[in-house]
């Protein structure tokens, strides 16, 4: 076992963040290109409108429980230890990955088994990704600290596509597989961590903050839910944005979050540490983060439509199929990343992380305009080259925007800066959904219902008929095409079907007739969804380029809890030129204060 002074301890630290960093994300992801075989495998249609929720929380419940907690849990491990957290969160993703795979139930029980164990899973997950970047952050210096996040933070952001193709692979076999496949790497993950990390940040002994960790958790909460809902159909509307409850979820959410503020300006050991917002980096760089994540979430949301319900079927593909296919196609978008990301760490360490950080979100506001440009049946290597600039840009912002929010704070906060930080990216991926699903909508209900029913009416689909199904809200048909089924099948019916021409019936159902039908509304709904993303990349670039005016002092010396009052404690191993662990006391308080803008990689 290495000890924390080993010049290879940082190796292993950096190593097994990136497998649980990647384990975590890899599962936001892998349900949700196996949802049609878990349902398929649980005997639950997901289409039928009673089950609409079933599906939303199995697909959100995972991203919505981590971007509630993992501010909370890297306070905790600011607290407690880093490593004892993020150790604890290894042993309880693997063994909720155990029990996910042997629901007994079918139906409705077996998807409120899923939901609730996966819900428990993301706790596991968010102690996970709360801690991973604190602890590099202690175990590198500023030198090599930028390449070290990129590694880390791209695979996070490479897990969410990679769990797209692993799902579909594993989804073909047998469902409970995408649950099997983390046992293996957990066991390994979790007796690796036990055996080998130790905490090497400040410690500083404080109360729990319960006053300001449950208004967090049911502010965000019921915003995000209220989100959620929002985009299923209510009382004859295409979407829920007038239900009593997501209004109230929206509303009352809000206030709650208002009064967490309040209540953390007010206590002395806060969860949500306001003041670290007074530092210029740290705001900007999350602020960035946030909009990068809405763009990004929701591009990968479009894309996937994009392939299965359109240009997948138009060459041949069965809608069965479509979404492995659909995860393998996007792989260039993964080889961005893991291509962009270590490399703008490294550069970002000798340059500084603002062009990067910046140069990267207006990269993928390029692609997007990019892809703003392309038919519903494109050319694949067109589409290929776009979205692995798309790919890049992520990649060169991830890492130097880590960078510059986690070097920006004292020593002793990383872990509530680490969790901010993913709150914002969480938080990002959840909106998203609702953002874009509901723009989308708004596109489709334009268009679609005169295009559906002028499609069906022509292949002797009764008018009456054709008209009811063109007024069923345009949701309906994304969840089909998201979800790998067949729409016009779907919506037509087996009697319906039955009663028409042999010819005309297999023409509805065929690959080509849903494709070409809702490929110009798509789009419609497609340019409202992709000019919103290149306008919050903009602002978020713009962000990025902000910087305090505050001179960084010369040498850097950390206060160690412990430590004499007043004064500072400075390890051998701690004193470099390392601005940005260089926190000068507060006269007040005699606590370490955060630095305005320190910026890794400049002296």
């Amino acid at each position: 076992m290495l000890t924390v002074d080993h010049p290879r301890y940082k190796w292993v630290a950096l190593s097994n963040t990136t497998l649980g960093n990647l384990l975590a994300t890899i599962n936001s992801s892998i349900v949700l290109i196996s949802l049609p075989a878990i349902f398929k495998g649980i005997h639950l249609n997901p289409l039928e409108a009673g089950n609409v929720s079933y599906l939303l929380w199995m697909l959100m419940g995972y991203m919505l429980v981590t971007a509630v907690l993992v501010v909370t849990l890297g306070r905790l491990g600011d607290m407690y230890g880093r490593v004892k957290i993020y150790n604890a969160g290894f042993a309880i993703f693997t063994i909720t990955s155990i029990i996910l795979s042997l629901d007994p139930f079918d139906g409705g029980g077996g998807a409120i088994w899923l939901i609730g164990w996966r819900v428990l899973q993301a706790v596991g997950g968010a102690m996970l990704m709360a801690n991973s970047a604190a602890i590099i952050t202690d175990a590198f210096s500023a030198e090599q600290r930028g390449m070290a996040l990129g590694v880390n933070i791209v695979s996070a952001l490479a897990g969410s596509f990679i769990g797209l193709v692993l799902g579909g692979v594993l989804a073909e076999w047998d469902w409970r597989s995408i649950f099997w496949v983390n046992i293996p790497l957990g066991v390994l993950g979790t007796i690796w961590a036990y055996r080998s990390l130790h905490d090497t940040g400040q410690r500083r002994p404080a109360k729990i903050d319960w006053w300001g960790n449950a208004t967090f958790a049911v502010g965000l909460t019921a915003v995000l839910a209220a989100i959620t809902y929002g985009i299923q159909p209510y009382g004859g509307h295409t979407m829920g944005w007038t239900n009593p409850w997501v209004l109230f979820g929206l509303i009352g959410g809000a206030a709650v979050l208002v009064a967490f503020g309040i209540i953390e300006t007010k206590v002395a050991e806060p969860m949500f540490p306001l003041k670290l917002f007074k530092n210029l980096g740290f705001t900007t760089g999350n602020a960035a983060n946030l909009l990068a994540s809405v763009a990004r979430g929701g591009l990968q949301f479009m894309l996937i439509i994009w392939l299965q319900g359109i240009w997948l079927p138009l060459h041949g593909y069965d809608y069965e199929s479509t979404p492995l296919w659909a995860g393998i196609y996007l792989v260039p978008m993964t080889i961005g990343f893991l291509a962009a990301g270590p490399l703008a760490g490294y550069l970002s360490d000798k340059f500084g992380p603002r062009p990067f950080a910046a140069g990267g979100l207006l990269v993928m506001a390029a692609s997007f305009l990019g892809l703003l440009a392309l038919p519903g049946d494109f050319n694949y290597l067109v589409f290929a080259a776009l979205i692995f600039v798309n790919g890049l840009g992520g990649g060169l912002f991830a890492a130097p925007n880590t960078s510059l929010i986690m070097s920006s704070v004292p020593a002793n906060m990383r872990g509530a800066a680490s969790g901010m930080r993913a709150t914002f990216q969480n938080a990002g991926q959840v909106l998203s959904i609702g953002i874009f699903f509901s723009l989308m909508v708004a596109g489709l209900a334009s268009s679609l219902p005169s295009t559906l029913s002028s499609g069906l009416t022509a292949q002797g689909v009764p008018a009456a008929t054709a008209d009811a199904i063109a007024q069923l809200p345009p949701v309906g048909t994304l969840f089909a095409a998201f979800l790998g089924y067949n729409p016009i099948g779907e919506l037509l019916g087996p009697q319906v079907l039955g009663a028409l021409p042999a010819a005309n019936a297999a023409n509805l159902t065929g690959l080509e007739f849903f494709p070409r039908l809702i490929a110009e509304p798509f789009h419609d709904g497609l340019v409202i969804v992709f000019w919103m993303a290149i306008g919050l990349l903009v602002v978020g670039a713009v962000a990025s380029l902000f910087r305090s005016r505050k001179p960084a002092p010369a040498v850097a010396a950390e206060r160690v809890a412990g430590g004499p009052a007043g004064g500072f404690v400075a390890r051998e191993s701690e004193v470099k030129s390392e601005v940005s662990d260089a926190q000068p006391l507060s006269p007040a308080t005699g606590v370490a204060e955060p630095l305005d803008d320190v910026e890794v990689g400049t002296k």
